[in-house]
């Protein structure tokens, strides 16, 4: 697998400073799903913990994390900690004890111990992992995935990656590849109930959308793939994203019925 080493390394990371408490940690996203591409995609991990870690221990696990986040890929590491209560039976929106992506590094570096004290609270994007865990995920340490996580409801699914989309309106002219293949991977989640992963969304969205459209996914999918940087018509992401956001705004009220 690659980046092995530094999965290898997290876990021992994880082990020491936790201890105890550790119930397991979970491989999940693009890499659990094989279509990783070290230019495009980071490493998403997911530690359940049985209770309460002390403001030290989380503050060695941020410091730790933030020297291996730079043997990691271009988009680094993302992670998170979570209680075990809150993963079987699931609860929506989702507590999480502590969270690192490369988006908030400044944030640590500047001010170690606010972020320490104030990374908490309730994340909605934690149903979308769940979810991808439970049809993907690999256990990298403890138990089983089927011991720990229950099922995600497809309201509280599809409330959480529509989160990821909401504003795609503006965000696809600053991230055309992401915006694209996730509009496809969600709309392929409402329509036909399918978990999938930006490169499959983007090859669901060949199949079933309107021919005007290939171009535009097939870009997006070939960027994803390699090192391009995509660069498309402002005018046809922009439709894209109206006509999309239309479709899946009309399922998703279905849904909630």
């Amino acid at each position: 697998m690659l980046y092995q080493n530094v999965i290898d390394e997290f876990i021992d990371m994880s082990k020491e400073i936790i201890g105890y408490k550790l119930t397991g940690i979970y491989l999940h996203g693009s890499m659990a799903m094989n279509c990783f591409n070290p230019e495009k995609s980071d490493i998403d991990l997911l530690i359940v913990i049985e209770n309460d870690i002390t403001h030290v221990q989380k503050m060695e696990f941020m410091k730790q994390t933030v020297k291996l986040n730079e043997q990691a890929p271009g988009k680094g590491l993302e992670i998170s900690i979570v209680k075990r209560e809150y993963c079987k039976p699931f609860v929506y929106p989702t507590p999480f004890e502590l969270h690192f992506s490369p988006i908030h590094l400044e944030w640590f570096r500047d001010n170690p111990e606010n972020y320490v004290e104030n990374m908490k609270g309730e994340d909605k994007d934690l149903a979308a992992h769940f979810t991808i865990i439970n049809r993907y995920g690999i256990m990298l340490y403890g138990e089983q995935i089927e011991n720990i996580f229950g099922e995600v409801s497809k309201k509280d699914y599809v409330e959480s990656v529509w989160f990821d989309v909401e504003d795609a309106r503006e965000d696809i002219a600053n991230e055309p590849m992401n915006m694209t293949l996730n509009l496809c991977r969600v709309l392929a989640l409402l329509k036909e109930d399918l978990c999938l992963s930006k490169q499959k969304g983007g090859e669901w969205g060949i199949a079933h959308m309107p021919e005007r459209y290939h171009s535009l996914i097939l870009q997006a999918l070939d960027c994803y793939k390699t090192n391009q940087i995509m660069q498309e018509d402002i005018e046809i992401v922009g439709q894209f994203a109206d006509e999309m956001l239309t479709i899946i705004r009309s399922e998703k009220e279905q849904i909630e019925k």
